[in-house]
């Protein structure tokens, strides 16, 4: 996939990374890792006492279970934020600390318009695009062709880009 940038250049995403791999996280990592080269994931989960399990699910699906923000933001060309609302600002201010200029940010997450305001501002301080999503109904049973709402100053290019990858 390609995904226009800042400069209307084109980058291809062969490294998808994941934040959050709870029911959403895992639905888009089985979705779209036809599409990619890679996809990593990052959740809280991977150093609970659940972990094991879950990384063990991650591997079953071919998906790398990262051990840190740092390590899941280090090749992604794209950043699928799926995490709780209140959580949404948190992640945006991890992820901008390590994610490269130039990185797309997809945040799906159903935080307040002040909330959402300020994760762009932070990943767009750090060099990245951010992209908000508003999910429209429960992922299940529609995986990634849930129907979905994109804003943003780059939503459009990213919407056709998406649109490849049967989203």
């Amino acid at each position: 996939m390609t995904v226009a940038t800042k400069g209307k250049q084109s980058m291809r995403v062969q490294h998808l990374g994941l934040v959050g791999y709870g029911e959403v996280g895992k639905t888009f990592a089985s979705g779209l890792r036809p599409f990619v080269t890679s996809v990593s994931a990052w959740d809280l989960v991977f150093n609970s006492a659940t972990g094991p399990a879950e990384r063990a699910h991650a591997s079953a699906a071919g998906v790398t279970a990262s051990d840190s923000m740092m390590a899941v933001c280090a090749d992604a060309e794209m950043l699928i934020s799926a995490v709780t609302a209140s959580n949404t600002l948190e992640v945006a201010q991890a992820a901008a600390a390590h994610m490269r200029s130039g990185t797309v940010f997809l945040d799906f997450n159903s935080a307040s318009p002040g909330t959402k305001q300020q994760a762009a501002a932070c990943i767009e301080r750090a060099g990245g695009i951010y992209v908000e999503a508003g999910v429209m109904t429960s992922v299940p049973p529609h995986g990634i062709r849930v129907p979905m709402l994109l804003g943003g100053a780059h939503a459009a290019e990213l919407a056709e880009q998406l649109g490849a990858w049967g989203m």
